[in-house]
């Protein structure tokens, strides 16, 4: 039986990152973050509707170090996700598919999505 010589799919060593491809990675992975955010979200309404010693114990948690890098976390993941979404709003629409605004954009998402968490983090977690 005689073999038929295909090419070789390039391995991923051949391409290069781009930021329209790492924001993309970011994308999903903001959006599992989310999804484990909201694990949070529920057990801090199970702790208001379980009484005041329930929700001492949750805004320890929440008020410790480790707690507050979690919820800084949670903030940017969410501000990201958001701002990454409208950015695919208008990329459905068909706007904004040129090299040069797909990467204004992307960095746009990444400046308004650190400056929000960060002024969000300033105004909550102080």
């Amino acid at each position: 039986m005689k073999t038929k010589t295909r090419p070789l799919s390039p391995h991923l060593s051949a391409y290069k990152f781009r930021i329209t491809s790492t924001l993309s990675i970011l994308h999903r992975m903001t959006g599992v973050a989310l999804s484990a955010g909201a694990v949070l979200f529920a057990t801090w309404l199970i702790s208001v509707a379980s009484g005041a010693e329930a929700f001492a114990s949750f805004a320890g948690f929440v008020g410790s170090p480790f707690g507050k890098l979690i919820v800084a976390g949670f903030t940017f993941a969410f501000f990201y996700h958001l701002s990454n979404g409208i950015r695919h709003l208008f990329w459905d629409a068909g706007k904004g598919f040129e090299i040069e605004q797909a990467q204004a954009s992307g960095w746009a998402v990444v400046v308004v999505s650190a400056i929000a968490a960060a002024v969000t983090c300033g105004l909550v977690l102080v």
